[in-house]
């Protein structure tokens, strides 16, 4: 559904985005995590016609978005991190018109408001005056926009911005439910917001794609080959407990705190492949108590921090 190539974009001499390559599939919900200034809006003017490129191809639908920029519009419904409203209209008359400026022929408006107002659950605000609602239903309002030409792929830049905890699961969920019928690229530097809604991420840090994976996958491969913790909670000696463990192959470094009054908190670092069933064989066997074992894996976020941390780019 979009195809990207070698896109890259300069203001004056300093680059926003450098030779960003990526495709998406008809049906996939893409985040597009990075953090502030990284490039992330930048791609998404860019697709969606707003801006032009310095170089490189990008297509919506095998459409070409520099050279066939009217059929792009047409397939893509576009919230941008701020989101335009006309604040002194009410909300079906605005959504009416966002119809006649898309070119929807008059005898199909009024079934594409009445969907668009019931996908993004406003029936109960249809009359409402835009600019009297809450920070979260206009940002309703500014979804109800992006799919109501009933696009084929929709782009959100950053679309929980300045919502509150409720409004944010709440326009989680709807673009959960946008997503079963839509393409959906996300744009966000809110790590949960990714996790919680997209099946596929690409990390954008100082406007270079630096990876592309199913979040858990992603942390998994990046996370091979380095060194990570298995968590043990043993009730024993310190001393001894510690030199146990330190026994162990593969075991690089060991610490030991107080875990209440009679248990320990035992972390080995190490890079070989999963110690959990080895260390906690070796408690056993020297005649300690092993109440709890588990391996601390690489999380989205260990792998956004790794990624975009200065001392990695």
């Amino acid at each position: 559904m979009i195809e990207v190539h070698g896109l890259t974009k300069f203001y004056g001499e300093r680059p926003a985005i450098q030779d960003v390559t990526f495709s998406v599939p008809r049906g996939q919900v893409l985040g597009f995590l990075g953090p502030n200034g990284a490039g992330k809006s930048t791609t998404m003017r860019i697709l969606t016609g707003y801006i032009g490129a310095t170089s490189g191809s990008a297509s919506v639908d095998g459409f070409d978005v520099f050279r066939q920029s009217l059929e792009v519009r047409r397939r893509v419904g576009y919230l941008p991190e701020t989101t335009p409203l006309y604040n002194e209209m009410r909300v079906e008359a605005f959504l009416d018109l966002m119809c006649k400026l898309r070119g929807i022929a008059p005898s199909k408006r009024r079934a594409r408001v009445d969907e668009a107002i019931e996908s993004c659950g406003l029936d109960e605000r249809r009359a409402d005056v835009i600019g009297r609602l809450s920070r979260g239903l206009r940002q309703r309002v500014g979804l109800a926009q992006a799919i109501v030409p009933e696009p084929d792929v929709l782009i959100l830049d950053e679309p929980t911005a300045g919502l509150d905890p409720g409004q944010t699961r709440e326009t989680r969920e709807l673009i959960k439910q946008l997503g079963r019928s839509h393409t959906v690229v996300l744009s966000s530097h809110i790590l949960s917001e990714v996790e919680a809604t997209c099946e596929r991420v690409l990390i954008i840090n100082q406007g270079q794609i630096v990876a592309d994976g199913a979040p858990g996958k992603l942390a998994q491969r990046l996370g091979s080959g380095k060194r990570h913790e298995v968590e043990l909670v043993v009730r024993g000696e310190a001393a001894a407990v510690e030199e146990t463990v330190r026994g162990v192959a593969g075991v690089d470094d060991v610490t030991v705190t107080a875990e209440g009054e009679d248990a320990l908190r035992v972390v080995a670092t190490t890079t070989a492949t999963d110690l959990r069933e080895t260390l906690s064989r070796a408690v056993i066997l020297a005649g300690f108590g092993l109440l709890e074992v588990q391996e601390r894996t690489l999380s989205l976020e260990d792998v956004f921090l790794q990624l975009t941390s200065a001392e990695g780019s």
